[in-house]
């Protein structure tokens, strides 16, 4: 159960605090759109509309050439002119090469990216905490051996890591019902989005080790502390103390790290839907490779705007978590208590 005092602090730092509540309203922001695709976007993300393909977000026009074949003298001749394109009301970020809507795609692209940042973080705290908690607790022999594993897994880049395990277990995928499309709230968008849970086990392989650390070192500070060694003199047994005693003291770090591995699994996720390797092109990632071949041609957004959207995300993700922080922590100076 949340104290008052955290109670306290969570709202004493958000008052205080201007960046939390961007934080804060951002975090939100992208989890209604996530929820309620189908119901946001204006457009189906995967229908192609060839005839309208390239066209640039509202307020902007772009000027590129377009090559037919004329009849002149009567010789068919191949002539290039330069064609104004402008802005469609019905598609606000513009389209893609394929005439598909932008602003759907990114939309719907919020899906993949939240799903697999929360399900990869939850997947990497069940396998860090644990061992962390048993390498700080117990010491010694265990400690030595589970923190030799994570030093092995830290000296890898994360992104080689994450490519060289896919390339192992290959891209699995799973295609999850939407439910307001399959109760006919939305019939025209697609009736399931695609889960890479491929990416969701190997997002959690490569990030458990910052959470073993974590939990480790708190471990290790706890172990000595007073209600700990009563427990035990009490004839309480090791497991029964971590998860009554370490554990739930140990929270703290360990909420404050989920949420900043969250926007850090976000953007592993699209670098890895940027290569490829996603299982899924409903991706921000995926869109960003799609569209970086069109940027020397004029058609910045296909790229630019996905990754504007991941670059929000992370940044009102990281925010949030600076406010946990402050709040949780109220050890810690940071942005909300110099607010």
């Amino acid at each position: 159960m949340v104290s008052s005092r955290v109670i306290r602090n969570l709202k004493k730092e958000f008052r205080q605090s201007g960046l939390a509540k961007l934080g804060l309203a951002l975090v939100v922001l992208i989890l209604l759109t996530a929820v309620f695709a189908p119901f946001i976007a204006p457009h189906n993300p995967t229908d192609q509309q060839l005839d309208q393909s390239e066209l640039p977000p509202i307020g902007f026009s772009e000027t590129s050439e377009r090559t037919s074949s004329q009849m002149v003298d009567g010789e068919i001749q191949t002539v290039t002119e330069e064609v104004e394109v402008t802005a469609d009301p019905d598609h606000v970020f513009g389209t893609d090469g394929l005439g598909r809507d932008m602003f759907s795609r990114v939309v719907y692209g919020a899906r993949t990216s939240l799903v697999v940042g929360v399900l990869g973080t939850v997947l990497a705290a069940s396998i860090g905490v644990p061992v962390g908690l048993l390498a700080g607790y117990h010491r010694g022999r265990v400690d030595d051996a589970l923190m030799r594993i994570a030093d092995v897994s830290l000296a890898f880049p994360s992104l080689v890591l994450a490519v060289a395990l896919i390339g192992l277990w290959g891209r699995a995928a799973v295609n999850v019902p939407d439910p307001f499309v399959v109760a006919g709230l939305a019939p025209e968008m697609p009736e399931s989005f695609v889960l890479p849970i491929t990416v969701v086990i190997v997002v959690g392989l490569v990030n458990w080790v910052w959470f073993a650390r974590v939990a480790r070192g708190e471990a290790l500070s706890l172990r000595g502390q007073e209600y700990v060694k009563a427990s035990r003199a009490l004839g309480a047994d090791d497991n029964t103390i971590i998860l009554r005693h370490v554990l739930p003291n140990a929270i703290t770090p360990i909420i404050v790290l989920g949420t900043v591995q969250v926007a850090a699994i976000i953007l592993l996720e699209s670098s890895l839907s940027f290569l490829g390797f996603s299982g899924t092109t409903l991706s921000w990632g995926f869109d960003i490779a799609q569209g970086r071949d069109y940027v020397s041609s004029g058609q910045w957004w296909i790229a630019s705007i996905p990754g504007l959207a991941i670059m929000l995300s992370v940044i009102g993700i990281n925010l949030l978590g600076d406010w946990l922080r402050d709040a949780l922590d109220p050890g810690i100076e940071g942005e909300g208590g110099a607010a």
